[in-house]
């Protein structure tokens, strides 16, 4: 879902085969990319990035997508430029694309599980955490074992202040995909709070997905 923004500005893309979920080769302004989708969290990341590497010369590597906010300044939809990306591990520092869009800049914490209460997010934003995602962690610790040049570029589509209804850390599956049946049928135990939710997020996504398409074909990287 985060991709439709970013190929709306590329041209001649073509399916590419490789060990990951989806894959895209494309031409994006002056650069050969290759567009890389594997499911959630850093393990399925890491392994994107080197199913990636394996059939293509990167001269970077990009780490993209949605993530929550953790300040209350950032609005649905707001880009963040990671300054860096802190792990459970170590901390990444990370390059910064030249852009004239609006965006904010900041630290990015890389999780392994959804955060979904603004109590989580509040404790990550206390220790210097601007926004908050799943996959970063994996793609940073690959790049500097490439001695590759790193950037990490989200999109926000849930707030600091927001609480999910929905269980998606109950729906993960290994495979680092949600289970659409069991979110759908808690949904259903719970119309009132769950389904709207749900359809909420679909939209803030979509919108955020090619906010993000106009944000990054306006970068130089």
């Amino acid at each position: 879902m985060e991709f439709p923004g970013i190929l709306s500005h590329a041209s001649n893309p073509r399916p590419a085969k490789l060990a990951a979920d989806w894959a895209r080769t494309a031409r994006l302004n002056p650069h050969d990319v290759l567009l890389v989708a594997n499911g959630a969290g850093a393990t399925r990341a890491a392994a994107a990035v080197d199913a990636a590497l394996a059939v293509f010369e990167a001269d970077a590597i990009v780490s993209t997508g949605f993530c929550g906010a953790l300040v209350p300044g950032l609005a649905i939809a707001d880009v963040v430029v990671a300054s860096s990306v802190v792990t459970a591990v170590r901390p990444y520092p990370a390059v910064q694309p030249t852009c004239a869009a609006a965006h904010h800049t900041g630290v990015i914490c890389s999780i392994g599980h959804v955060a979904q209460s603004a109590s989580e997010k509040a404790g990550l934003r206390a220790s210097g955490g601007a926004a908050v995602e799943m996959e970063a962690a994996g793609v940073a610790e690959r790049a500097a074992t490439r001695g590759l040049p790193f950037y990490c570029i989200r999109v926000v589509t849930d707030l600091a202040g927001e609480n999910m209804a929905n269980d998606f850390n109950a729906a993960l599956r290994p495979d680092g995909h949600f289970a659409t049946m069991l979110i759908l049928r808690g949904a259903v135990r719970h119309p009132w709070v769950r389904l709207p939710e749900l359809i909420r997020l679909r939209r803030r996504s979509v919108r955020a997905a090619w906010v993000l398409g106009d944000f990054i074909a306006d970068c130089r990287f």
